[in-house]
């Protein structure tokens, strides 16, 4: 175990002890694993936020207006409706459209991009994906302060949840400000249930953090595995049906979630059974290794076997999937084929769920066919080196977010003000259960 791995450990047993256990792993349960689908798709692991203490933290991170933020709302009209205005924007534009504005926001971020230098895959992606979703929500190309505004935010945000910086709330609170200000430039009916700053903070936490933040993360992914193969880039460029098999393997090696949780809001009939109020905690990464590992190999995708693997991406469509989930791949084919038509990618660095590293790789001419070696052994070890800065710098920022976010209580303190807004929590008598 490297010193990075101890202090790894070492933070998660601090996280617990200052957090307090709480949840039932689905995974760890009797059947977990037959069951996890089952279990995430129930009518009754609807509950999002209230009566978990985990969702102060999830809140602290993704505040502002974390309240009206899709994946935290519980369910009720207003959850119905801000779904559905996310629907409607997502869907006004076609596959088509989708691939070539992804594609143009692409070109215009990467021209004239140096190469032959070490950028960071993440920091890279940021800005298309910032375009890209303005774009789509004002109907208009965006402009440079805007994008440096969005990027300054989800960077905030997405650094936070890594723990390898604190919240910069001003950073935020500056993107809510502009999004307020140009509500009445938004060509699409925004919820009418939420006041004029939750339509801000809708906007701000569902396409400005959550949308750019994740496909940034699903590019800086893909792109890493394929700058550590440079056999899978001339192919990826030759083939979209291979393009494809890499992203559902790289989704499933890394998937984009760590644990989701979800409170039942009724009991649930299992072995052992679930009382309502409990707090469900679905582990992706052990749900996507089961079966076959963690070992990257796409040719598992070929055939009828890729229909066998525990492989859930996007969540599961009876329960809050990801509402990008039509449109996401598109999108990432567009850039990472508008990246692979003007750069070669190569590295050697720590590929790992939640990369703290934010991805550092060469960024080399297209036709550069040189291997590199040196440059890519002094990656690896510079890489390794700042890991353990990195590991000790999370495991004392996220300590105090932590112990900060439970002080707070931003949920708890909401839900009490609000009590309106909880979900509506049933037992059902055993001899119903029975009867059912």
């Amino acid at each position: 175990m490297t010193i990075a791995d101890r202090v790894t450990s070492l933070r998660g047993k601090v996280f617990a002890r200052v957090n307090g256990d709480e949840g039932i792993a689905v995974v760890s349960r009797e059947n977990g694993l037959a069951e996890f689908t089952r279990l995430y798709a129930h009518p009754a692991a609807n509950g999002r936020s209230h009566g978990a203490g985990l969702s102060d933290l999830f809140w602290y991170w993704l505040a502002p207006g974390p309240h009206v933020h899709q994946e935290h709302l519980e369910p009720g009209p207003r959850y119905d409706e801000v779904a559905r205005t996310t629907r409607t924007i997502l869907a006004s534009r076609t596959k088509p459209e989708w691939d070539a504005l992804v594609t143009r926001c692409a070109a215009h971020v990467l021209s004239g991009r140096p190469v032959n230098r070490l950028v960071r895959l993440r920091d890279l992606m940021m800005p298309i994906w910032a375009e890209v979703y303005y774009e789509l929500v004002f109907r208009e190309p965006c402009p440079a302060a805007a994008r440096d505004l969005i990027v300054g935010h989800a960077d905030d945000v997405v650094s936070a949840l890594k723990c390898t910086r604190l919240r910069h709330m001003r950073r935020r609170q500056r993107l809510t400000r502009y999004l307020r200000e140009r509500l009445d430039a938004v060509p699409f009916a925004l919820p009418q249930l939420l006041s004029r700053d939750e339509q801000a903070w809708y906007l701000q936490g569902t396409f400005f953090n959550t949308a750019v933040v994740q496909m940034s993360d699903a590019m800086a992914h893909v792109l890493l595995v394929l700058a550590e193969r440079s056999d899978e880039q001339a192919r990826v460029r030759s083939s979209d049906d291979h393009f494809e098999r890499v992203v559902n393997e790289t989704m499933r090696v890394y998937p984009l979630f760590g644990i989701a949780h979800r409170i039942t809001t009724s009991d649930i009939d299992a072995s052992p059974p679930i009382p309502a109020g409990s707090v469900l905690l679905f582990d992706y990464p052990t749900f996507h290794h089961a079966d076959v590992g963690d070992t990257f190999d796409v040719s598992r995708w070929h055939g009828d076997a890729a229909r066998t693997l525990n492989f859930i991406p996007y969540g599961i469509s009876a329960n809050r999937p990801c509402p990008a989930r039509g449109v996401a791949p598109t999108g990432l084919q567009a850039a990472t084929r508008e990246v692979l038509r003007r750069f070669r990618l190569a590295s050697s660095v720590a590929h790992t769920r939640s990369l703290p590293n934010r991805a550092p790789a060469l960024l080399l001419d297209v036709t550069d066919t040189r291997k590199h070696a040196a440059a890519l052994a002094a990656l690896r070890l510079a890489d390794r080196w700042a890991d353990v800065g990195r590991s000790i710098v999370q495991l004392v920022l996220g300590s105090y977010m932590v112990w900060d976010a439970r002080r707070k209580g931003l949920c708890r303190r909401y839900f009490a003000e609000h009590p309106e807004h909880r979900p509506r929590v049933e037992h059902r008598p055993r001899s119903a259960e029975r009867a059912r």
